[in-house]
């Protein structure tokens, strides 16, 4: 009895190492433009490599019970949780690719435009209407090419609203 089960924690554990393998570059990268940490040089995301360390180590203690779920798409849910929860905690970062919006634009670009997510999805995930989404992504875009001046700073935005 307990060699079966540790041999299913041994396959639980080897799927979890080929997932991460594959996935973590992907997912570290999504948390960097999440936190608008610099990515150079290496290291320089002590943030992002926290959030995703407690992503992936939530993903991996609900492994058995995915049941087809995409892992990758619950750890990247799970990202966006930990973003939201966290997000009021730190000061603003400097440096970062997107440290010129808001977190709620920072969130809806990447989820939108970086990890490819459906409004809808994005909607659902957020708790918000599917037009506030379009319009959050909207807006992010317009400051990102400079034609929009950034509105909101940093501590005077009400708080992310996540769906568990």
């Amino acid at each position: 009895m307990r060699e079966r089960q540790a041999g299913r924690e041994r396959r639980r554990a080897q799927e979890f190492e080929t997932f991460v393998a594959g996935a973590a570059g992907r997912l570290l990268h999504t948390a960097t433009l999440l936190t608008a940490e610099p990515v150079q040089p290496p290291g320089a995301n002590p943030r992002a490599q926290r959030m995703l360390r407690a992503a992936l180590a939530r993903t991996y203690a609900q492994w058995g019970r995915l049941r087809g779920e995409d892992p990758y798409d619950r750890t990247r849910r799970e990202l966006a949780i930990r973003f939201a929860h966290e997000v009021w905690r730190h000061q603003r970062p400097r440096g970062g690719l997107l440290d010129r919006l808001t977190p709620q634009e920072r969130l809806v670009l990447v989820l939108r435009l970086y990890e490819g997510v459906a409004e809808e999805q994005a909607a659902a995930l957020l708790g918000l209407p599917v037009e506030r989404i379009r319009a959050i992504c909207n807006r992010s875009v317009a400051t990102m090419r400079g034609t929009r001046r950034p509105t909101a700073r940093w501590g005077s935005q009400r708080p992310l609203g996540v769906a568990p």
